[in-house]
């Protein structure tokens, strides 16, 4: 099975809730400083209809508040100001354990930067982490079944691709955007298995990127290279994942997006 989807051993089919799941934090601006933890959101969604059960999201205050910005340069972003008085990390980590341990995890880039930095987050409190009973990492899996078509599949770009309006770097709205954006690329998919001779041919004949065009505001196709790449920041290094394939006894199962691309049928009804 694909490192992008993985499921224990012990896992079986619809007895695990997936969590969608989103942190904020701060940027390092040089080498040896760490990420601080600033907002926790995750919605549980039923995996047999991909609706929503369950929402939390909380501000984090940072033991050292100097680690955060005065000011922020998107709209919405966290300030200074805006974590003060919000709880610490320990004072909300029962309930973030609570919403992720024993639930399949879901999350764009989870598994460079989330992942990394829950473990963390929680080694600092002196607490163990929330453990997965599987992963589904949306960048490398719509990377692989999606292909380049979007851009450079930041969250943003396949947003804008699908016109679900823009990210806001804000962990809530962020994770309710990667399940609509999953919805959406599960139901091209599912249009392109089921009239493979015409629209599959299209994307082999014609580039992997639409754009809308500047000139006539209609959408056109060309060929797009880049890739995601990591945070251009000095201090950002790319960390092991905590939670391996070992770690959760992954064993082989069903491809990637079988459950999506299953319950997209019922989007077309």
């Amino acid at each position: 099975m694909p490192m992008d989807m993985e499921a224990s051993s012990s896992f079986k089919e619809g007895a695990a809730e997936i969590v969608f799941f989103d942190l904020e934090t701060t940027v390092p601006k040089r080498v040896g400083q760490r990420f601080r933890v600033l907002e926790f959101g995750a919605i549980v969604v039923c995996p047999m209809k991909l609706v929503e059960l369950e929402s939390f999201t909380t501000l984090i205050r940072p033991t050292d508040l100097s680690a955060v910005a005065l000011r922020s340069s998107r709209p919405d972003g966290i300030t200074r100001a805006a974590v003060a008085t919000a709880p610490l990390f320990e004072e909300v980590a029962d309930k973030i354990f609570s919403i992720l341990n024993g639930r399949i995890w879901a999350g764009h880039n989870i598994r460079r930067f989330d992942c990394v930095r829950i473990k963390e987050a929680f080694a600092e409190i002196g607490r163990p982490a929330p453990i997965p009973v599987g992963m589904v990492d949306s960048l490398g899996v719509l990377t692989n079944k999606f292909g380049k078509r979007a851009g450079n599949m930041k969250m943003a770009s396949l947003a804008s691709y699908f016109q679900l309006g823009q990210q806001k770097h804000r962990s809530l709205d962020d994770v309710r955007m990667n399940l609509e954006v999953l919805k959406h690329c599960a139901t091209v998919l599912f249009l392109e298995s089921t009239l493979p001779s015409i629209l599959q041919e299209k994307w082999k004949t014609s580039s992997t990127k639409t754009t809308r065009s500047r000139a006539n505001g209609k959408l056109n196709c060309r060929e797009e290279s880049s890739r995601k790449s990591p945070p251009s920041s000095p201090g950002y290094q790319l960390r092991s994942v905590p939670y391996s394939r070992e770690g959760l006894g992954i064993g082989k199962g069903k491809q990637h997006l079988n459950v999506l691309l299953k319950h997209s049928r019922l989007l077309l009804r």
